[in-house]
């Protein structure tokens, strides 16, 4: 099980799904600005460039906006970024070993396949729940803070109603079908590789159940989920960042960027993407570990007073 030595008695759902929405929302305050300058390296060559500012890598992309925007601009989207991963993570990794429970009748030892199928399942759950706050996050990190450059959105709580009332329903769901199948990718990527990662680990014996073996487990975890997911996320960026019209699918996005700019646009913002899920999965797993081992502590001393 994710975050749990094999003799610990597994906490309850609740535990675990305020557990992983609280220990996602430390590792996106700590990555945000990755994340941002992945959004921004993803949809350059997209539309028509601000004259004189061009992104280069993930660090001259991060000091050409401190520069030109501000530090804050680092930090857009990063409400609809909480909003997003309160929805989100406490669905996809709170109720992972639940639902690999499930699939197994509650069986020790699952197959790779049934932890595939588990995050494959979690994760579409998840997207299909939290999408609007995803589209608003996207689109506010998409957003330029210039004089002159007119902003589309001035909040979060405006951008909802502005999109619902512009583009209706749809509009907040837009992308589904990629992010789903990106986020099914990426969560069973990023849970079964960990899992199987740290589970070598101990069996073994190359290091004992702390902060080294879950930094090396979350590490390798999101190298690889990096790789596989990659070219999925700048079409759900790009799509979802996207005016109405400007593309019909989700598949005409990934066609267009394929026919105008080449194979390679589908890993633009390859090492951001690789950074910040890198540190993502650290910081997560770590706090997922703590917060998850203080809410037993603190339940079991409030069902013993």
């Amino acid at each position: 099980m994710v975050g749990l030595k094999p003799s610990d008695v597994p906490p309850p759902l609740g535990v675990k799904m305020a557990s992983a929405g609280a220990a996602a929302c430390i590792a996106d305050i700590v990555t945000f600005p990755l994340d941002t300058a992945k959004v921004r390296l993803q949809i350059q060559g997209e539309k028509k460039a601000v004259e004189g500012i061009r992104y280069r890598g993930v660090f001259g992309t991060i000091s050409t906006m401190i520069r030109t925007e501000g530090p804050k601009s680092l930090y857009n989207g990063l409400v609809a970024g909480l909003q997003r991963q309160v929805c989100f993570a406490s669905i996809r990794i709170g109720l992972y070993d639940n639902v690999k429970n499930f699939y197994t009748g509650g069986k020790d030892n699952p197959s790779v396949l049934v932890r595939i199928l588990a995050g494959c399942t979690t994760g579409a759950m998840a997207v299909s729940f939290a999408q609007p706050t995803d589209v608003v996050k996207v689109r506010f990190q998409a957003q330029m803070n210039l004089d002159g450059v007119a902003r589309r959105y001035s909040g979060t709580m405006q951008a909802y109603k502005h999109i619902f009332q512009n583009e209706g329903l749809r509009g907040l769901w837009k992308g589904t079908l990629p992010n789903i199948t990106r986020n099914a990718l990426v969560n069973c990527t990023e849970l079964v590789t960990y899992d199987l990662i740290k589970e070598t680990i101990l069996n073994h014996n190359l290091m004992s159940d702390n902060l080294p073996c879950h930094f090396v487990s979350a590490f390798g975890a999101g190298f690889v989920t990096t790789v596989i997911a990659s070219p999925v996320d700048v079409v759900k960026t790009r799509y979802m960042n996207s005016p109405p019209g400007q593309y019909k699918s989700a598949i005409n996005c990934a066609w267009t960027m394929l026919t105008k700019e080449g194979p390679t646009a589908f890993y633009k913002g390859f090492v951001p993407s690789f950074l910040r899920l890198g540190s993502w999965n650290i910081v997560m797993f770590v706090s997922f570990e703590q917060i998850k081992r203080a809410m037993m502590v603190t339940k079991k001393r409030i069902e013993a007073a």
